[in-house]
C-alpha cells in the first residue's frame, strides 16, 4: 500500500480538522510513545521466547543424558 501526495495532503488536512493545531503536537507525540512501547513490548516478547527455548534444550540435552545413563546412578 503506496501512500501518494494527495492521500498524505488529505491526512494532513482530516488531522488539522479533528485535532486542531494546537492538539496536534500532543496527539503526534503520544502515537510516538504508544509506537515506542509497542516495539519494545515486541522485542521483549521475542527476547523471553528466545530464553524459553534455550531453557526448554537445556532440559532436552538433560533429559537425553540421564535417559543414555550418562550422570544418573547404575542401579546394577
Amino acid at each position: 500500500m503506496h501512500l501518494g501526495a494527495g492521500e498524505i495532503a488529505l491526512l494532513i488536512v482530516l488531522a488539522l480538522i479533528l485535532f486542531g493545531a494546537k492538539r496536534l503536537p500532543q496527539v503526534g507525540r503520544a502515537a510516538g510513545e504508544a509506537i515506542r512501547e509497542f516495539k519494545s513490548a515486541f522485542n521483549g516478547v521475542g527476547a523471553l521466547k528466545d530464553d524459553i527455548e534455550k531453557t526448554d534444550g537445556e532440559r532436552t540435552t538433560v533429559a537425553g543424558k540421564q535417559a543414555d545413563g550418562d550422570g544418573a546412578e547404575n542401579k546394577t
